[in-house]
């Protein structure tokens, strides 16, 4: 059976920094690269303030920060942004508030891939994004 994205939030691991023998992704051979978590990306999408949108390469910085690496895994990133927005969008489905799950449109651009890849459609994240301000 397929696990649902609020299932994916809890993949089991924990945040790792790797050391990069080789460029990967725009970030040197030699770098401390952040591979996070699901959940990790969630809660920080958690605590972007209303009407404020925080772009995921500020996301990235923030995460490495914290770990001390020097970049954080866009790739994985990207996969974890998505895990956090199709989570709280099940939620949003199954009745809950805006306002009650992981407020993901502050860190979706419109127009990026993941936008048009979401469940909710971007005209979703456009609405939120509008009411905020």
């Amino acid at each position: 059976m397929r696990k649902t994205w609020a299932q994916k939030l809890d993949n089991g691991r924990e945040p790792k920094v790797v050391r990069l023998e080789k460029t990967f992704a725009g970030i040197p051979a030699g770098a401390r690269m952040l591979v996070s978590t699901p959940r990790e990306v969630d809660g920080l999408l958690k605590k972007i303030p209303e009407g404020r949108f925080v772009a995921p390469e500020e996301l990235r910085r923030k995460l490495a920060a914290k770990h001390g690496a020097d970049a954080t895994c866009p790739v994985s990133t990207g996969i974890f942004l998505r895990i956090a927005s199709e989570a709280a969008w099940e939620e949003l489905q199954a009745g809950k508030d805006p306002s009650e799950v992981t407020p993901f449109w502050r860190s979706v651009q419109l127009g990026s891939p993941l936008a048009r890849k979401l469940s909710c459609g971007e005209a979703f994240v456009r609405k939120m994004q509008r009411a905020e301000g």
